[in-house]
């Protein structure tokens, strides 16, 4: 039997599609507070967050109406009528945000005002339930200066399953991390503050600087290696035309990381895990980046309303355009120009020897009858085998080799650490520092000893700054102690069954032969032969392919003969 369904159901459901984990929280608030025009933003956060998140702003608050309002369903200031869907300019359409929070938490308590003499202080209780689905409210006089908080205690109390189906603790603050850290990167005009079990940390100073709020949340090395940019291109869509504004920072090719979490983008304001748009960074840089990297940078976008829906993702890490491909075109040509001004040269010597490098895995040559018989672009081999013509790419060649030797040596003795002396210090984003906290015991199985600034147990916490007093070093070749904001992030990103492998991966692709080394021709032919030495010739350890062949018959009827060589 189909019947309709009672108020109190169709909150709850309507609050669980905005309301999915406590990073969702933070995301409606934090974008609240911007709409109200703040210039600081404070979030506090305890636990998992499930216990209580407090947002305040300095923004324009609420007068006494207007705050008893905000907590009902389908109350918004940001729209008056239904065309309005189309052309908003605030972060979206959140007439369900606090209602929906006030639903999924035991209780909301929201604290505002507008300028007036005193503030009003709205709460909202769980226990309570009025005859058409809303849920009892108090609303009483506050004190309290221009701007709004709002303390959420309890989320998902009367939700077990949800809360249930949340990571650890410190994994559900990461995400709260991490969505601050993209606002406060796409926003440096806004001063954030983030706390966590009353600690600080992440604080940017909001001097609209994008230089200052990098070095905030990465440090000096990214800060200094970033050129800021500013770009205008013409889109066009079934028959019309618009211009998308890019502007933003790109970090030098020389500040990577192994994921792309790192590279932080908004459209229209709202900041967003956006995978088309972070990819058209990426292609943006090109091959400035090393194999296996990515990089480092905030870009902004800002097009007309009409073209954007901001409503198309649950969690709204994702938008929708009117053209996707033409805006994706548009950033990526602009992140290329960009760098094509800036002076971007990669620093450090790439090794030549191969004489130093890894000694090959022993094992049966499969390729016995080949023969190198040239190069081409500083980049491939051609070599000649039967009736076929090989095409090796030698970086792709030597990581192999170089993966296959450190994987036998750590699978049968383990990864070695050594102690750097003195410690260096790394510096990790929020984000990074919330990713080691959680995951810091598979950290140090790998081999680092890693203690935060000023804590000698070594328990961490999250200010940014480590003492790294011993790193991973298979088989003697011991890693940066920069290398561990990639691993931490290798290690939570949890897609990955050994996280050791990732290591390897890692280790085997630095010291290995890059495009445009011209090995000599004992070079290229010792490197073949260790290469078909290898249990897996064929591909690089992250599955690119290291040999091509193109065989006689494709010459022959490419060339419209009749036979081969040979007949």
């Amino acid at each position: 039997m189909i019947r309709r369904l009672d108020p109190e159901t169709r909150s709850k459901i309507a609050a669980g599609e905005v309301v999915a984990r406590p990073a969702s929280v933070v995301v409606e608030l934090v974008e609240n507070a911007l709409d109200a025009d703040a210039e600081t933003v404070e979030i506090e956060v305890d636990g998992d967050g499930t216990g209580r998140i407090r947002v305040a702003d300095d923004g324009r608050g609420m007068a006494e109406s207007d705050a008893a309002l905000a907590v009902e369903r389908h109350a918004t200031s940001k729209l008056s009528a239904a065309d309005d869907l189309d052309t908003v300019e605030t972060l979206g359409f959140r007439g369900e945000a606090l209602p929906s929070i006030a639903a999924a938490a035991a209780r909301l308590e929201l604290t505002t005002n507008d300028g007036g003499p005193r503030g009003t202080r709205v709460a909202v209780d769980g226990d309570g339930q009025t005859t058409d689905g809303e849920r009892d409210k108090t609303v009483s006089p506050a004190g309290r200066a221009r701007g709004t908080t709002v303390e959420v205690t309890d989320l998902f109390a009367d939700r077990p399953a949800r809360k249930k189906s949340l990571a650890s603790p410190k994994a559900e603050f990461a995400r709260v991390s991490a969505v601050v850290t993209r606002y406060a990167l796409t926003r440096p005009d806004v001063r954030f503050v983030l706390r966590h079990d009353g600690r600080e940390t992440l604080a940017t100073p909001g001097t609209d600087r994008f230089s200052d709020a990098l070095l905030a949340v990465y440090g000096r090395d990214a800060a200094s290696h970033a050129s800021t940019f500013d770009a205008a291109r013409e889109v066009s869509a079934a028959g019309e035309t618009a211009t998308v504004e890019v502007d933003g920072a790109l970090c030098h090719p020389e500040v990577t990381r192994s994921r792309r979490d790192h590279v932080h983008v908004s459209v229209n304001g709202r900041a967003l895990a956006e995978p088309r748009l972070r990819r058209a960074v990426a292609d943006g840089y090109g091959t400035l980046l090393p194999d296996g990297r990515e990089p480092v940078g905030v870009v902004r976008l800002r097009l007309p309303p009409a073209w954007v829906d901001h409503n198309v993702h649950p969690a709204k890490d994702e938008v929708g355009f009117r053209d996707a491909d033409a805006v994706a075109e548009a950033v990526e040509a602009s992140v290329r120009d960009a760098l094509s001004t800036a002076d971007l040269r990669r620093s450090g010597e790439v090794a030549m020897d191969l004489d130093s490098s890894l000694a090959p895995v022993e094992a049966a040559s499969v390729f016995d009858d080949l023969r190198v018989i040239g190069r081409f672009r500083g980049l491939y081999l051609l070599c000649e085998a039967g009736d076929e013509l090989l095409v090796v790419d030698q970086h792709a060649a030597h990581e192999r080799i170089n993966y296959e030797r450190l994987r036998e040596a750590v699978e049968s003795a383990g990864i070695d650490s050594v102690a750097v002396d003195p410690p260096a210090t790394v510096s990790l984003s929020p984000t990074d520092a919330a990713l080691l906290d959680a995951n810091r015991d598979l950290v140090e199985e790998l081999g680092f000893r890693v203690a935060e600034f000023g804590d000698a147990d070594g328990a961490g916490g999250g200010t940014g700054t480590y003492r790294v007093a011993a790193v991973p070093a298979p088989l003697g070749r011991p890693f940066a102690p920069g290398a561990l904001a990639d691993v931490v992030t290798d290690v939570a990103s949890g897609d990955r069954a050994d996280p050791r492998d990732a290591l390897l991966k890692d280790l085997a692709c630095h010291p290995s032969i890059r495009a445009g080394d011209d090995l000599g021709d004992d070079e290229a032919a010792r490197l073949v032969d260790r290469l078909g030495a290898c249990e897996t010739p064929y591909t690089c350890p992250h599955g690119r392919p290291t040999v091509l062949s193109i065989d006689e018959e494709t010459f022959v009827r490419g060339f419209g003969r009749r036979t081969g060589r040979l007949g």
